[in-house]
């Protein structure tokens, strides 16, 4: 029989075998007991196209702090005057592109075989690019001659390169829906990893630009991307790909639900199975959305192990926003029918409940469903979170940070639905994120617009619905999925109104280790007041506090203005 080491060493494919009673020197037997730990360590994980796919569907890793640590970060065409938020003209100045000689929102310049090439991004370390837009130079300027170009690992030549709008838009290489045409823009979400750096050029003077990306630790294993792994993975990219379109739970659990008439001010609780379980979906529908106002009115709350860790309007919560708004997204759906639908794994420990309250002044009917299952929790596993805020009147005169949410502890920050109210016609979304990480000096994420943060551009005038599985503009003016802006409205510049732009993060998840701050600049072409709301989706310790608390008589004011824009 093999003794314990004998086996370990087999295990490990070593072919002599060699057993404690033929070592004769006592330091060369703790040599061998170290050579052994070492060889029996598993190896560890490497980022590469293949595992950041997987990560990209995988629902349940979102749950738990990375294993492979890593900070999200981006290059923009932010304007660079923009340097602290105490210089008030400076941090608001608007000009977050290129467009005379003078311009410098980029990196650098340099030349290649006599010919300019513009910097835009140049990382150094490993790191992995998650998420690429690119904006039309005009709005009735879909095509362009420049060329976008991938250097990694200071190689000389180009490991991907292609026409700057058509490489991302998912007509080129790149296939939808990891690539796609936006309202007036390309995006990509298909993952590029390097292991030592990335540098990205055009060969045409940039206009916006924005590249999002993570940066591991410093020895984290990385494999670069290479055609020859991209073409490799031909069959794993288009089944990837089917699963982002057709976003049902991929691990169904035991249905609890309930089916209630709420009057006004009732509350209605559903307790979920006891044990270590985590909700996979989760779907509410309401008897009536002919008073738009009730996707506000009424709120879904959750308790986790005895914890409040959800208190959102449910409008904000599925990314409906004000009225029944149609969509389909990776992480949550809203359909025709008034069913909305939410995939976010939710664990818990011991115990969870769900609850609904109406915040209304007329009676609804609800029904509302969990499926649960069983879920591992580990020391990394953390508790989902949504919270609200809602503020009437936001003026855009001074410029102005409106804060989503501030984050103190550790978590990871997946997505965002923000609805607004516009009084006048004009474009009210010119205002940037800013995003502020583990108490940074200047933040890691500065972007270039509202509309640009939620993947779209040209946002006076692009007003239509889309959606993605990562994105989505559920309502804009009178125009939602069931009536669409036709091309004959393309003039129509009007941004009066309600509008309900979302994000949801799969490879572009924030997370924090000590604190986050999300903040929207306002940022409109007109002197007005307008009215904002927000849910924030986010994981974290069962220590990770949030600035946003239940505001049921905040909620109930905002209705009020509400139903009075709406008469």
């Amino acid at each position: 029989m093999r003794s314990l080491f004998e086996n370990a060493l087999w295990m490990n494919g070593q072919s002599n075998i060699i057993t404690f009673a033929k070592v004769k020197h006592p330091l060369f037997a703790v040599l061998l007991v170290f050579a052994i730990t070492a060889c029996s360590q598993p190896e560890p994980v490497q980022i590469s196209i293949e595992s950041l796919l997987n990560e990209m569907v995988d629902r349940e890793a979102i749950t738990r702090f990375p294993e492979k640590d890593f900070r999200l970060k981006q290059e923009s065409s932010y304007n660079r005057a923009s340097k602290t938020p105490e210089d008030t003209v400076g941090w608001f100045t608007n000009h977050d592109f290129n467009s005379k000689e003078t311009d410098q929102n980029f990196v650098r310049i340099e030349e290649k075989n006599g010919a300019k090439e513009w910097v835009l991004m140049d990382h150094q370390g490993p790191g992995a690019i998650v998420r690429t837009w690119m904006p039309f130079n005009g709005p009735k300027k879909p095509g362009t001659n420049s060329v976008i170009k991938f250097y990694l690992d200071g190689a000389e030549e180009p490991a991907l390169e292609g026409n700057m709008l058509g490489l991302l838009d998912g007509t080129g290489l790149i296939p939808f829906p990891f690539a796609h045409q936006s309202l007036r823009s390309a995006i990509s979400f298909f993952p590029i990893p390097y292991a030592k750096s990335c540098k990205v050029t055009v060969t045409e003077k940039p206009f916006f630009f924005q590249f999002t990306y993570r940066e591991y630790e410093e020895g984290t294993k990385v494999k670069t991307f290479t055609m020859e792994d991209f073409q490799a993975k031909e069959k794993q990219i288009a089944s990837v790909g089917d699963m982002l379109l057709a976003p049902q739970s991929y691990q169904e659990g035991a249905p609890q639900s309930l089916k209630q008439r709420l009057t006004t001010g009732d509350e209605v609780s559903m307790s979920l199975p006891s044990g270590s379980k985590a909700i996979r979906n989760l779907k509410l529908k309401l008897g009536s959305y002919q008073d738009s106002t009730v996707t506000r009115s009424v709120v879904l709350k959750m308790e986790f192990d005895g914890q409040p860790t959800v208190w959102c309007p449910i409008g904000d919560f599925f990314g409906s926003g004000i009225g029944l708004n149609p969509f389909q997204g990776w992480y949550r759906t809203v359909a025709d029918d008034g069913t909305m639908s939410c995939r976010w794994v939710m664990p818990y420990q011991e115990s969870a409940k769900v609850s609904v309250v109406n915040l209304g002044e007329a009676a609804v009917e609800i029904e509302l469903e969990a499926e649960v299952a069983d879920y591992t929790w580990d020391e990394n596993s953390m508790y989902f979170n949504a919270t609200w805020r809602g503020e009437y009147p936001v003026a855009t005169r001074p410029f102005s940070d409106w804060n989503y949410v501030t984050l103190k502890g550790r978590g990871v920050y997946v997505g965002d639905a923000l609805t607004i109210w516009n009084p006048v016609k004009k474009w009210w979304g010119e205002g940037d994120e800013k995003i502020w990480v583990d108490g940074e000096d200047f933040p890691s994420i500065f972007g270039t617009g509202t509309e640009d943060y939620y993947g779209y551009s040209w946002g006076g005038m692009s007003n239509d619905f889309y959606e993605h599985p990562f994105h989505a503009q559920p309502a804009s003016n009178v125009y939602n999925k069931n009536n669409r802006k036709t091309e004959a409205e393309f003039g129509d510049r009007n941004t009066q109104l309600y509008s309900t732009e979302t994000r949801t993060r799969a490879l572009d998840v924030m997370p924090f280790g000590s604190s986050l701050q999300l903040d929207m600049e306002v940022w409109s072409w007109t002197d007005c007041q307008m009215e904002y709301g927000v849910g924030v989706y986010w994981y974290g310790d069962a220590t990770t506090t949030s600035n946003r608390t239940p505001d049921p008589e905040g909620l109930k004011a905002l209705l009020n203005t509400e139903k009075q824009t709406l008469d």
